[in-house]
């Protein structure tokens, strides 16, 4: 593990800001199955996470059929985007 990864990880937990950054950076529209394997981590855990971030107003979920969208709230992305900065100053 290189420094900077180590001293990122002291100031943020790595799975949801790794999240949040996925979110931001999709390319089409994703569900937490696939934010899960993307992220390396188990689908119950994601889920979690993600009520978490939507109480915190950071996403919000978006049905479409039996599919349960994510979608970054304004909030959530400037938030992703901090992170990334964060993580190329350190």
């Amino acid at each position: 593990m290189t420094l900077n990864k180590q001293i990122f990880e002291v100031f943020f937990r790595e799975k949801p800001a790794m999240m949040l950054v996925e979110l931001k950076n999709a390319n089409s529209q994703i569900y937490a199955s696939v934010l899960a394997k993307q992220i390396d981590c188990t689908y119950s855990h994601v889920v979690k996470i993600l009520q978490e971030m939507q109480k915190a107003e950071l996403i919000k979920f978006k049905k479409e059929g039996r599919l349960k969208l994510l979608e970054l709230t304004t909030k959530g992305r400037d938030v992703a985007s901090n992170i990334e900065t964060i993580r190329s100053i350190l």
